[in-house]
């Protein structure tokens, strides 16, 4: 049975098919084709069968984020399949659930990877948007290291002394400075490659939202949350949902003058640490 028979349809590509990723493309997927990509064939089913079931058109892939060849290969199946109107990166590892390495590595360098990769297939009028973290903001890099990073090759990344030495203290660290690196690589795109392509690209760092994944780093974390919350303005979590409308305006074309931003979408728990109402212990 054909559920829809338009041709030509526009193309989003999810690379991450968690909960977050798939409240979001729930927003922007009607009447395109939705391509997901995870390392996880398993959660490849699950959200496929539960978008079917809500009448999206669903294709799969399975990737390896930090494989070059891997997403080289979920881009160009994207494009084949119409012209790429969304990327949505979500794919990442959290600090109780990886080393510092591996967090560098999937965090950092794979979403300098993708950013680079979807940037020579997204097209005109297109957008991307990078799902970071609020720990961007949870440490001030010196300006020279910002500098250095914004303008790195995704190749010589993980060869700046900043990132061998410093950011692998622990994995704390690490995930801070791999979430910082996505807003500054995004920023970097967004005049130059992305922009060659005449597409936008953006960043969305949410606060502490619950997830199913999340729950796992709230047990790990001990009371570090709890006073998160107790401290911020909102004074509770957020929802998947709700980094999903403020996502979809980014992708929208209600946005279509604004490139090369991360939004902050925490409950005000950056505003409280700069404050003094919270302090913060990167472990």
């Amino acid at each position: 049975m054909e559920f829809n028979l338009n041709e030509n349809r526009e193309v989003v590509a999810l690379l991450g098919a968690g909960s977050m990723g798939t409240a979001i493309i729930k927003r922007i997927s009607t009447n395109r084709i939705i391509l997901l990509g995870d390392i996880n064939e398993d959660n490849l089913k699950a959200r496929e069968e539960e978008l079917k079931y809500n009448g999206y058109a669903v294709e799969t892939q399975v990737v390896d984020a930090m494989d070059a060849e891997s997403v080289e290969a979920f881009a160009k199946r994207a494009s084949e399949l119409g012209d790429v109107k969304y990327y949505i990166h979500t794919a990442g590892a959290s600090p109780n659930q990886a080393s510092p390495e591996h967090i560098i590595n999937l965090d950092l360098v794979a979403t300098s990877l993708a950013i680079d990769i979807f940037g020579k297939y997204m097209a005109k009028g297109g957008a991307g948007l990078i799902i970071s973290s609020q720990t961007g903001y949870m440490m001030n890099l010196p300006p020279e290291v910002e500098q250095q990073i914004a303008l790195a090759s995704t190749d010589e990344l993980k060869d700046l002394d900043f990132i061998k030495n410093d950011a692998m203290v622990n994995s704390g660290v690490a995930y801070v400075v791999a979430k910082r690196a996505n807003h500054l690589k995004v920023r970097t795109a967004a005049a130059t490659s992305w922009a060659d392509r005449g597409a936008r690209i953006n960043s969305i760092s949410p606060g502490i939202i619950v997830t199913p994944l999340a729950y796992d780093e709230f047990e790990s974390a001990g009371d570090a949350y709890q006073e998160m919350i107790n401290s911020s303005p909102a004074k509770r979590v957020g929802t998947s949902e709700e980094i999903a409308r403020a996502a979809e305006f980014l992708l929208s074309d209600d946005s279509s003058f604004i490139t090369g931003i991360d939004l902050l979408v925490d409950g005000g728990v950056i505003a409280s640490i700069a404050s003094g109402r919270y302090s913060l212990e990167l472990q």
